[in-house]
Protein backbone atom coordinates (compact mmCIF):
# COMPACT_ATOMS: atom_id res chain seq x y z
CA UNK A 1 0.00 0.00 0.00
CA UNK A 2 1.18 3.54 -0.81
CA UNK A 3 1.77 5.67 2.29
CA UNK A 4 0.51 8.98 0.88
CA UNK A 5 -1.07 9.96 -2.42
CA UNK A 6 -0.74 13.64 -3.26
CA UNK A 7 -3.25 14.88 -5.82
CA UNK A 8 -1.97 17.92 -7.70
CA UNK A 9 1.51 18.71 -8.99
CA UNK A 10 1.66 22.46 -8.43
CA UNK A 11 4.00 24.13 -5.90
CA UNK A 12 1.94 22.96 -2.91
CA UNK A 13 1.83 19.32 -3.95
CA UNK A 14 5.48 19.21 -4.96
CA UNK A 15 6.61 20.86 -1.72
CA UNK A 16 4.54 18.44 0.31
CA UNK A 17 5.90 15.43 -1.57
CA UNK A 18 9.47 16.57 -0.93
CA UNK A 19 8.79 17.14 2.77
CA UNK A 20 7.31 13.66 3.11
CA UNK A 21 10.21 12.04 1.27
CA UNK A 22 12.68 13.58 3.74
CA UNK A 23 11.21 11.03 6.17
CA UNK A 24 11.19 8.11 3.68
CA UNK A 25 7.41 8.16 3.28
CA UNK A 26 6.30 6.34 0.11
CA UNK A 27 4.67 9.12 -1.94
CA UNK A 28 2.85 8.94 -5.25
CA UNK A 29 1.92 12.29 -6.78
CA UNK A 30 -0.91 12.38 -9.34
CA UNK A 31 -1.04 15.30 -11.79
CA UNK A 32 -3.71 15.44 -14.46
CA UNK A 33 -1.65 17.55 -16.89
CA UNK A 34 0.62 15.42 -19.09
CA UNK A 35 3.30 18.13 -19.17
CA UNK A 36 4.20 21.08 -16.91
CA UNK A 37 2.17 24.17 -17.74
CA UNK A 38 3.73 27.31 -19.21
CA UNK A 39 1.36 29.49 -17.20
CA UNK A 40 3.00 31.50 -14.42
CA UNK A 41 0.19 33.13 -12.52
CA UNK A 42 2.42 33.46 -9.45
CA UNK A 43 5.56 35.53 -9.82
CA UNK A 44 7.53 35.19 -6.63
CA UNK A 45 8.38 33.94 -3.17
CA UNK A 46 7.84 36.08 -0.09
CA UNK A 47 10.26 36.20 2.81
CA UNK A 48 8.86 33.27 4.78
CA UNK A 49 8.96 31.04 1.71
CA UNK A 50 12.55 32.14 1.09
CA UNK A 51 13.36 31.11 4.66
CA UNK A 52 11.77 27.72 4.12
CA UNK A 53 13.87 27.07 1.04
CA UNK A 54 16.96 27.99 3.06
CA UNK A 55 15.89 25.65 5.88
CA UNK A 56 15.87 22.79 3.40
CA UNK A 57 19.11 23.72 1.62
CA UNK A 58 17.36 24.82 -1.58
CA UNK A 59 17.86 28.57 -1.50
CA UNK A 60 20.95 28.67 -3.75
CA UNK A 61 18.95 26.99 -6.52
CA UNK A 62 16.30 29.70 -6.32
CA UNK A 63 18.79 32.58 -6.06
CA UNK A 64 20.48 31.38 -9.24
CA UNK A 65 17.32 31.91 -11.33
CA UNK A 66 15.60 34.84 -9.65
CA UNK A 67 16.00 38.45 -8.61
CA UNK A 68 15.61 39.85 -5.11
CA UNK A 69 12.99 42.51 -4.49
CA UNK A 70 12.37 44.67 -1.47
CA UNK A 71 8.84 46.03 -1.69
CA UNK A 72 7.83 46.78 1.86
CA UNK A 73 4.16 46.98 2.76
CA UNK A 74 2.98 46.24 -0.80
CA UNK A 75 -0.64 46.36 0.22
CA UNK A 76 -3.63 47.34 -1.91
CA UNK A 77 -1.46 49.10 -4.46
CA UNK A 78 0.47 51.05 -1.81
CA UNK A 79 4.25 50.90 -2.15
CA UNK A 80 6.51 51.83 0.75
CA UNK A 81 10.22 51.39 1.50
CA UNK A 82 11.22 48.11 3.12
CA UNK A 83 10.83 48.49 6.90
CA UNK A 84 13.87 48.46 9.13
CA UNK A 85 14.52 45.68 11.67
CA UNK A 86 12.25 43.10 10.04
CA UNK A 87 12.56 39.86 12.02
CA UNK A 88 14.42 37.86 9.38
CA UNK A 89 17.88 37.19 8.04
CA UNK A 90 16.33 37.30 4.55
CA UNK A 91 14.76 40.78 4.22
CA UNK A 92 13.67 40.34 0.60
CA UNK A 93 11.45 38.38 -1.72
CA UNK A 94 12.38 36.58 -4.92
CA UNK A 95 10.95 37.47 -8.31
CA UNK A 96 10.63 34.16 -10.13
CA UNK A 97 7.93 32.76 -12.45
CA UNK A 98 5.70 30.05 -11.04
CA UNK A 99 6.72 27.61 -13.76
CA UNK A 100 10.36 27.93 -12.61
CA UNK A 101 9.33 27.43 -8.98
CA UNK A 102 7.50 24.27 -10.04
CA UNK A 103 10.49 23.10 -12.05
CA UNK A 104 12.84 23.45 -9.06
CA UNK A 105 10.42 21.80 -6.65
CA UNK A 106 9.77 19.02 -9.17
CA UNK A 107 13.51 18.36 -9.38
CA UNK A 108 13.72 18.29 -5.59
CA UNK A 109 10.80 15.87 -5.25
CA UNK A 110 12.31 13.52 -7.84
CA UNK A 111 15.76 13.67 -6.24
CA UNK A 112 14.21 12.51 -2.98
CA UNK A 113 12.42 9.61 -4.67
CA UNK A 114 8.88 10.84 -5.27
CA UNK A 115 6.92 8.84 -7.83
CA UNK A 116 5.22 11.41 -10.09
CA UNK A 117 2.52 10.22 -12.48
CA UNK A 118 1.61 12.87 -15.05
CA UNK A 119 -1.49 12.66 -17.18
CA UNK A 120 -3.18 10.89 -14.28
CA UNK A 121 -6.39 12.56 -13.11
CA UNK A 122 -8.10 11.58 -9.85
CA UNK A 123 -11.85 11.44 -10.44
CA UNK A 124 -13.13 9.68 -7.34
CA UNK A 125 -12.19 8.57 -3.85
CA UNK A 126 -13.49 6.70 -0.85
CA UNK A 127 -12.00 6.01 2.54
CA UNK A 128 -12.37 3.59 5.41
CA UNK A 129 -10.61 3.13 8.72
CA UNK A 130 -7.59 1.53 7.06
CA UNK A 131 -6.96 3.78 4.07
CA UNK A 132 -8.10 5.69 0.99
CA UNK A 133 -9.01 4.36 -2.45
CA UNK A 134 -8.52 6.67 -5.43
CA UNK A 135 -10.06 6.15 -8.85
CA UNK A 136 -8.27 7.71 -11.82
CA UNK A 137 -9.73 8.76 -15.17
CA UNK A 138 -8.52 5.57 -16.88
CA UNK A 139 -10.34 3.39 -14.36
CA UNK A 140 -7.30 2.48 -12.27
CA UNK A 141 -7.75 2.20 -8.51
CA UNK A 142 -4.94 3.10 -6.10
CA UNK A 143 -4.83 2.45 -2.39
CA UNK A 144 -3.00 4.59 0.20
CA UNK A 145 -2.92 5.15 3.92
CA UNK A 146 -3.51 8.90 3.51
CA UNK A 147 -4.33 11.30 0.70
CA UNK A 148 -3.80 15.06 0.38
CA UNK A 149 -5.73 17.16 -2.12
CA UNK A 150 -3.50 19.88 -3.55
CA UNK A 151 -5.58 20.09 -6.70
CA UNK A 152 -6.56 23.76 -6.83
CA UNK A 153 -9.59 25.93 -6.27
CA UNK A 154 -11.90 23.58 -8.18
CA UNK A 155 -10.54 20.64 -6.18
CA UNK A 156 -12.02 17.26 -7.06
CA UNK A 157 -10.80 15.92 -3.72
CA UNK A 158 -12.63 18.60 -1.75
CA UNK A 159 -15.82 18.09 -3.72
CA UNK A 160 -15.72 14.30 -3.34
CA UNK A 161 -15.22 14.74 0.40
CA UNK A 162 -18.28 16.97 0.57
CA UNK A 163 -16.39 19.64 2.53
CA UNK A 164 -18.13 23.01 2.54
CA UNK A 165 -16.37 25.88 0.76
CA UNK A 166 -18.19 28.97 2.05
CA UNK A 167 -17.34 32.51 1.06
CA UNK A 168 -18.19 35.10 -1.57
CA UNK A 169 -18.42 34.65 -5.35
CA UNK A 170 -16.49 36.89 -7.72
CA UNK A 171 -17.88 40.41 -8.11
CA UNK A 172 -15.12 41.77 -10.32
CA UNK A 173 -12.86 40.01 -12.78
CA UNK A 174 -9.43 40.75 -14.22
CA UNK A 175 -7.80 39.50 -17.42
CA UNK A 176 -4.23 38.23 -17.13
CA UNK A 177 -1.83 36.89 -19.73
CA UNK A 178 1.65 36.88 -21.23
CA UNK A 179 1.97 38.14 -24.80
CA UNK A 180 4.02 40.12 -27.27
CA UNK A 181 3.67 43.90 -27.67
CA UNK A 182 4.58 45.93 -30.77
CA UNK A 183 4.35 49.35 -29.09
CA UNK A 184 7.57 51.06 -28.01
CA UNK A 185 8.46 50.10 -24.39
CA UNK A 186 8.81 53.73 -23.34
CA UNK A 187 5.32 54.47 -24.63
CA UNK A 188 3.90 51.41 -22.87
CA UNK A 189 5.49 52.50 -19.59
CA UNK A 190 4.14 56.05 -19.93
CA UNK A 191 0.61 54.87 -20.69
CA UNK A 192 0.65 52.42 -17.78
CA UNK A 193 1.86 55.12 -15.39
CA UNK A 194 -0.98 57.41 -16.44
CA UNK A 195 -3.73 54.78 -16.31
CA UNK A 196 -2.60 53.52 -12.89
CA UNK A 197 -3.24 56.93 -11.39
CA UNK A 198 -6.90 55.93 -11.30
CA UNK A 199 -7.00 52.18 -12.11
CA UNK A 200 -4.66 49.99 -10.05
CA UNK A 201 -5.92 46.76 -11.62
CA UNK A 202 -4.10 47.70 -14.82
CA UNK A 203 -0.56 46.89 -15.83
CA UNK A 204 1.87 45.92 -18.58
CA UNK A 205 4.93 44.35 -17.00
CA UNK A 206 7.97 43.55 -19.17
CA UNK A 207 9.19 39.97 -18.77
CA UNK A 208 12.62 38.45 -19.16
CA UNK A 209 12.13 37.17 -22.73
CA UNK A 210 10.71 40.32 -24.36
CA UNK A 211 7.12 39.39 -23.59
CA UNK A 212 4.76 41.42 -21.43
CA UNK A 213 2.42 40.41 -18.65
CA UNK A 214 -0.83 42.26 -19.34
CA UNK A 215 -3.31 42.90 -16.54
CA UNK A 216 -6.58 44.72 -17.31
CA UNK A 217 -10.08 44.77 -15.75
CA UNK A 218 -12.55 42.53 -17.54
CA UNK A 219 -15.96 43.60 -18.83
CA UNK A 220 -17.99 42.05 -16.02
CA UNK A 221 -17.73 38.49 -14.71
CA UNK A 222 -17.78 35.66 -17.24
CA UNK A 223 -20.50 33.02 -16.94
CA UNK A 224 -17.92 30.30 -17.53
CA UNK A 225 -14.92 31.45 -15.55
CA UNK A 226 -12.99 28.31 -16.44
CA UNK A 227 -12.95 29.39 -20.11
CA UNK A 228 -9.87 31.34 -21.14
CA UNK A 229 -10.44 34.85 -22.53
CA UNK A 230 -9.57 35.65 -26.14
CA UNK A 231 -6.89 38.02 -27.37
CA UNK A 232 -9.68 40.19 -28.76
CA UNK A 233 -11.11 40.58 -25.25
CA UNK A 234 -7.73 41.89 -24.12
CA UNK A 235 -7.60 44.32 -27.04
CA UNK A 236 -11.09 45.63 -26.28
CA UNK A 237 -10.40 46.18 -22.59
CA UNK A 238 -7.00 47.76 -23.21
CA UNK A 239 -8.58 50.26 -25.60
CA UNK A 240 -11.29 50.98 -23.04
CA UNK A 241 -8.84 51.79 -20.25
CA UNK A 242 -5.74 52.98 -22.09
CA UNK A 243 -6.99 54.12 -25.49
CA UNK A 244 -4.61 51.66 -27.16
CA UNK A 245 -4.13 47.91 -27.31
CA UNK A 246 -0.30 48.24 -27.48
CA UNK A 247 -0.33 46.03 -30.58
CA UNK A 248 -0.56 42.87 -28.50
CA UNK A 249 0.07 39.58 -30.29
CA UNK A 250 1.40 36.03 -29.93
CA UNK A 251 -0.13 35.16 -26.56
CA UNK A 252 1.71 32.52 -24.59
CA UNK A 253 -1.27 32.01 -22.30
CA UNK A 254 -4.42 33.92 -21.39
CA UNK A 255 -6.41 33.66 -18.21
CA UNK A 256 -8.82 35.45 -15.91
CA UNK A 257 -9.15 35.76 -12.17
CA UNK A 258 -11.80 37.17 -9.91
CA UNK A 259 -12.11 38.31 -6.32
CA UNK A 260 -13.94 35.19 -5.12
CA UNK A 261 -12.94 34.42 -1.54
CA UNK A 262 -13.64 31.00 -0.05
CA UNK A 263 -12.20 28.66 2.57
CA UNK A 264 -12.77 24.99 3.26
CA UNK A 265 -14.63 24.40 6.50
CA UNK A 266 -12.24 21.59 7.40
CA UNK A 267 -8.71 20.84 6.26
CA UNK A 268 -8.97 17.21 7.37
CA UNK A 269 -11.64 14.53 7.03
CA UNK A 270 -10.36 11.23 8.36
CA UNK A 271 -7.43 10.14 6.22
CA UNK A 272 -7.86 12.88 3.61
CA UNK A 273 -6.46 16.40 3.95
CA UNK A 274 -6.57 19.60 1.89
CA UNK A 275 -3.79 22.10 1.20
CA UNK A 276 -3.17 25.13 -1.00
CA UNK A 277 -5.96 26.42 -3.23
CA UNK A 278 -7.97 23.27 -2.53
CA UNK A 279 -8.34 24.66 1.00
CA UNK A 280 -8.64 28.38 0.24
CA UNK A 281 -9.01 30.78 -2.68
CA UNK A 282 -8.71 34.55 -2.66
CA UNK A 283 -7.69 37.40 -4.97
CA UNK A 284 -3.97 37.46 -5.84
CA UNK A 285 -3.45 40.88 -4.25
CA UNK A 286 -0.19 40.92 -2.35
CA UNK A 287 1.08 37.81 -4.16
CA UNK A 288 0.19 35.53 -1.25
CA UNK A 289 -1.59 32.56 -2.87
CA UNK A 290 1.34 30.42 -4.01
CA UNK A 291 3.22 31.22 -0.81
CA UNK A 292 0.29 30.33 1.42
CA UNK A 293 0.00 26.91 -0.23
CA UNK A 294 3.70 26.11 0.03
CA UNK A 295 3.59 27.14 3.68
CA UNK A 296 0.61 24.81 4.24
CA UNK A 297 2.75 21.98 2.89
CA UNK A 298 5.66 22.91 5.15
CA UNK A 299 3.38 22.72 8.18
CA UNK A 300 1.71 19.48 7.14
CA UNK A 301 4.61 17.44 5.77
CA UNK A 302 6.42 16.50 8.98
CA UNK A 303 3.16 15.93 10.87
CA UNK A 304 1.82 13.53 8.26
CA UNK A 305 5.20 11.78 8.07
CA UNK A 306 5.20 11.34 11.85
CA UNK A 307 1.70 9.85 11.64
CA UNK A 308 2.76 7.42 8.90
CA UNK A 309 5.90 6.49 10.85
CA UNK A 310 3.84 5.79 13.95
CA UNK A 311 5.41 8.18 16.46
CA UNK A 312 3.02 11.13 16.14
CA UNK A 313 1.49 12.15 19.47
CA UNK A 314 -2.28 12.33 19.75
CA UNK A 315 -3.66 15.39 17.99
CA UNK A 316 -0.52 16.19 15.98
CA UNK A 317 -2.17 15.69 12.59
CA UNK A 318 -5.25 17.63 13.70
CA UNK A 319 -2.98 20.55 14.60
CA UNK A 320 -2.52 21.12 10.86
CA UNK A 321 -6.10 22.42 10.65
CA UNK A 322 -5.89 24.14 14.03
CA UNK A 323 -2.81 26.12 12.98
CA UNK A 324 -3.30 26.71 9.27
CA UNK A 325 -7.04 27.41 9.07
CA UNK A 326 -6.72 30.69 11.06
CA UNK A 327 -3.71 31.70 8.95
CA UNK A 328 -5.73 31.14 5.78
CA UNK A 329 -8.66 33.10 7.21
CA UNK A 330 -6.41 36.07 7.94
CA UNK A 331 -5.05 36.02 4.38
CA UNK A 332 -8.60 35.97 3.03
CA UNK A 333 -9.43 38.99 5.17
CA UNK A 334 -6.40 41.00 4.10
CA UNK A 335 -7.10 40.30 0.42
CA UNK A 336 -10.70 41.43 0.93
CA UNK A 337 -9.33 44.67 2.37
CA UNK A 338 -6.92 45.08 -0.54
CA UNK A 339 -9.66 44.63 -3.14
CA UNK A 340 -11.54 47.46 -1.43
CA UNK A 341 -8.42 49.64 -1.52
CA UNK A 342 -7.99 48.96 -5.25
CA UNK A 343 -11.40 50.43 -6.00
CA UNK A 344 -11.89 53.60 -8.03
CA UNK A 345 -14.78 55.17 -6.12
CA UNK A 346 -14.07 58.24 -3.91
CA UNK A 347 -14.35 56.25 -0.70
CA UNK A 348 -11.74 53.71 -1.78
CA UNK A 349 -9.40 56.47 -2.97
CA UNK A 350 -9.75 58.34 0.34
CA UNK A 351 -9.16 55.13 2.31
CA UNK A 352 -6.06 54.30 0.26
CA UNK A 353 -4.63 57.78 0.84
CA UNK A 354 -5.26 57.49 4.58
CA UNK A 355 -3.63 54.06 4.85
CA UNK A 356 -0.69 55.27 2.79
CA UNK A 357 -0.06 58.03 5.32
CA UNK A 358 -0.39 55.57 8.20
CA UNK A 359 2.14 53.27 6.58
CA UNK A 360 4.70 56.06 6.72
CA UNK A 361 4.92 55.11 10.39
CA UNK A 362 7.60 52.43 10.75
CA UNK A 363 5.56 50.19 13.06
CA UNK A 364 2.56 50.17 10.73
CA UNK A 365 4.73 49.45 7.71
CA UNK A 366 6.47 46.60 9.55
CA UNK A 367 3.16 45.11 10.69
CA UNK A 368 1.72 45.11 7.16
CA UNK A 369 4.93 43.73 5.65
CA UNK A 370 5.15 40.91 8.21
CA UNK A 371 1.52 40.08 7.46
CA UNK A 372 2.02 39.89 3.68
CA UNK A 373 5.35 38.03 3.88
CA UNK A 374 4.07 35.64 6.61
CA UNK A 375 7.01 36.23 8.95
CA UNK A 376 4.49 37.51 11.49
CA UNK A 377 2.67 34.17 11.74
CA UNK A 378 2.49 32.89 15.30
CA UNK A 379 0.77 29.66 16.28
CA UNK A 380 -0.98 29.43 19.63
CA UNK A 381 1.26 27.33 21.88
CA UNK A 382 0.00 29.01 25.04
CA UNK A 383 1.49 31.74 27.19
CA UNK A 384 5.22 32.25 27.36
CA UNK A 385 8.23 33.85 25.73
CA UNK A 386 7.57 36.21 22.82
CA UNK A 387 9.24 33.72 20.45
CA UNK A 388 6.99 30.82 21.46
CA UNK A 389 4.88 29.77 18.49
CA UNK A 390 6.79 31.95 16.02
CA UNK A 391 9.16 30.60 13.44
CA UNK A 392 12.80 31.14 14.34
CA UNK A 393 14.74 33.34 11.96
CA UNK A 394 18.17 32.20 10.84
CA UNK A 395 20.90 33.16 13.33
CA UNK A 396 24.66 32.94 13.17
CA UNK A 397 26.23 30.38 15.47
CA UNK A 398 29.80 30.02 16.61
CA UNK A 399 30.09 26.98 14.35
CA UNK A 400 27.92 28.07 11.42
CA UNK A 401 24.29 29.12 11.17
CA UNK A 402 20.96 27.75 12.31
CA UNK A 403 19.27 27.00 8.98
CA UNK A 404 22.18 24.86 7.83
CA UNK A 405 21.23 22.47 10.64
CA UNK A 406 17.63 22.03 9.46
CA UNK A 407 18.05 20.51 6.02
CA UNK A 408 16.86 17.08 7.13
CA UNK A 409 13.45 18.25 8.35
CA UNK A 410 13.96 17.02 11.92
CA UNK A 411 13.29 18.69 15.24
CA UNK A 412 16.17 20.64 16.72
CA UNK A 413 17.25 21.59 20.23
CA UNK A 414 19.64 24.52 20.04
CA UNK A 415 21.30 24.40 23.44
CA UNK A 416 23.46 27.31 24.57
CA UNK A 417 23.83 25.84 28.08
CA UNK A 418 25.37 22.49 27.17
CA UNK A 419 23.45 20.92 30.04
CA UNK A 420 20.33 19.60 28.31
CA UNK A 421 19.53 16.28 26.66
CA UNK A 422 17.04 14.83 24.16
CA UNK A 423 17.79 11.25 25.14
CA UNK A 424 14.84 9.12 24.06
CA UNK A 425 14.04 11.40 21.11
CA UNK A 426 17.40 11.37 19.32
CA UNK A 427 15.81 9.59 16.35
CA UNK A 428 13.52 12.61 15.83
CA UNK A 429 15.32 15.60 17.37
CA UNK A 430 18.87 16.81 16.78
CA UNK A 431 20.71 18.23 19.79
CA UNK A 432 23.13 21.01 18.89
CA UNK A 433 25.28 22.63 21.56
CA UNK A 434 26.37 26.01 20.23
CA UNK A 435 26.01 29.70 21.01
CA UNK A 436 24.72 32.73 19.14
CA UNK A 437 25.05 36.41 19.97
CA UNK A 438 21.70 36.89 18.22
CA UNK A 439 19.71 34.55 20.47
CA UNK A 440 18.66 35.85 23.87
CA UNK A 441 17.50 32.51 25.27
CA UNK A 442 19.36 29.67 27.00
CA UNK A 443 17.90 27.01 24.68
CA UNK A 444 15.14 26.66 22.09
CA UNK A 445 13.31 23.58 20.85
CA UNK A 446 12.32 23.91 17.21
CA UNK A 447 9.78 21.82 15.33
CA UNK A 448 10.81 20.59 11.86
CA UNK A 449 9.03 23.61 10.34
CA UNK A 450 11.18 25.96 12.41
CA UNK A 451 8.51 27.14 14.85
CA UNK A 452 9.63 27.52 18.47
CA UNK A 453 8.01 24.84 20.66
CA UNK A 454 9.86 25.54 23.92
CA UNK A 455 12.31 28.03 25.44
CA UNK A 456 14.19 27.55 28.69
CA UNK A 457 17.02 25.78 30.48
CA UNK A 458 15.27 23.31 32.79
CA UNK A 459 15.62 19.66 31.76
CA UNK A 460 12.35 18.62 33.41
CA UNK A 461 10.44 21.34 31.56
CA UNK A 462 12.00 20.15 28.32
CA UNK A 463 11.00 16.55 29.06
CA UNK A 464 7.46 17.78 29.60
CA UNK A 465 7.35 19.52 26.21
CA UNK A 466 9.10 17.00 23.93
CA UNK A 467 6.20 14.49 23.93
CA UNK A 468 3.77 17.22 22.82
CA UNK A 469 5.42 17.47 19.42
CA UNK A 470 7.64 14.41 19.14
CA UNK A 471 5.69 11.59 20.78
CA UNK A 472 6.82 9.08 23.36
CA UNK A 473 10.53 8.53 24.06
CA UNK A 474 12.33 5.44 22.83
CA UNK A 475 14.48 3.62 25.37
Amino acid sequence: MIDVIVVGGGPTGLMLAAELRLHDVHVVLLEKLPEPTEQSRGRGLHTRSVEMMDQRGLLDRFLAVSEKFRVGGFFGGIHKPWPERLDTAHPYGLSIPQQVIEQLLNERALELGTEIRRGCEAVGLSQDEDGVTVETADGTHLRSRYLVGCDGGRSTVRKRLGVGFPGEPAKVETLLGDMGVTEDPATVAAVVEEVRKTQLRFGAIPLEDGMYRIVVPADGVAEDRAAAPTLEEFRKQLRTYAGTDFGIHSPRWLSRFGDATRQAERYRVGRVLLAGDAAHIHPPTGGQGLNLGVQDAFNLGWKLAATVDGWAPEGLLDSYHTERHPVGARVLDNTRAQITLLGTDPGAVALRELLSRLMDFEEVNRYVTEMITAVGVRYDFGEGHELLGRRMRDVKLKQGRLYDLMHGGRGLLLDQTGRLSVRGWADRVDHVVDVSEELDAPAVLLRPDGHVAWIGEDQQELLGRLPTWFGAPVD
